[in-house]
């Protein structure tokens, strides 16, 4: 004969698991609440509307806050480690969605930090049950994992250019054209490469102008270039299968397609040769 459940581990199959019809019912209504108090906190920045309703929006969003407390609280009640659900990732996104109304009673500002309850939505993928598309973003890290070298390469070369970029406008322009110091000068050369053009520093000079000419070539020849990069690892991640840990043992990257022999980054053999000796 089954013994009854207590109140403390019925909340708790209803708080932390969703494989009960309750269980569902309460994830479903825990978004539905951070949803609107995300609409609160955004429709009270609106100027308009703060002035003529800004009391009632202050009353919702404490009482959004105190129904997360209270959330909080039982969770650390019917929890069985509850210093472990604290430190938990979701844990923490918990204790996020409370701690800004609290710092604005210091800092008044600090209430629209509740914008950050928008993390909370991350529940969504246990409601759904989306976690196993969830393992589809292995090829995207095995991806980001085989372009790291070359893209850190590529952000060193790019800093060196801004670098001297920057430090020529300086000297040629100078501080009566706005160049007032080699970081403003650099500054200026990341806006222009990236093909921003705030428009705020611009080059009067004839030399200027034709520096920064080059740097707008330059910016578009070499704007596709990480993305090329991300796109070639990721295409031999998902011609390869599941990753699998292979750790090659000249440029040590320590993860390959499923069927790799050779190492895609050096070419060394990830295996060690079989010598014949017959």
């Amino acid at each position: 004969m089954d013994t009854p459940q207590t109140l403390r581990q019925q909340l708790y199959s209803i708080i932390f698991f969703t494989d009960t019809p309750a269980g569902q019912r309460f994830d479903r209504y825990l978004l539905l609440a951070i949803m609107a108090s995300l609409a609160v906190v955004m429709l009270d920045s609106i100027d308009s509307i703060h002035r003529q309703y800004g009391q009632i929006m202050t009353a919702l969003e404490w009482a959004f806050t105190a129904l997360f407390a209270i959330e909080y609280a039982v969770r650390l009640y019917c929890s069985p480690k509850p210093l472990r659900y604290v430190f938990s990732f979701f844990g923490l996104i918990d204790l996020l969605a409370i701690l800004p109304a609290i710092l604005s009673l210091i800092y008044a500002d600090a209430q629209y930090l509740l914008i950050i309850r928008v993390i909370r939505m991350l529940r969504v993928f246990r409601v759904l049950k989306l976690s196993p598309y969830l393992k589809q973003a292995n090829f995207l890290l095995t991806a980001l994992r085989g372009s790291r070298q070359k893209i850190i390469v590529f952000f060193a070369c790019i800093a060196t250019l801004v670098t001297v970029f920057g430090t020529l406008m300086y000297v040629i322009e100078g501080p009566v054209n706005g160049f007032t110091s080699i970081p403003t000068g650099i500054y200026w050369a990341v806006v222009t490469l990236t093909t921003v053009g705030y428009g705020d520093i611009v080059p009067h000079t004839p030399l200027g102008q034709v520096l920064s000419t080059l740097i707008m070539i330059t910016g578009y020849s070499i704007i596709a270039v990480p993305t090329g990069i991300f796109t070639a690892e990721l295409a031999n991640a998902m011609r390869g299968g599941d990753p699998v840990r292979k750790k090659c043992p000249e440029c040590r990257k320590d993860v390959h397609e499923h069927d790799a022999a050779f190492c895609n980054r050096c070419g060394n053999p990830l295996f060690p040769r079989k010598i014949d000796t017959a």
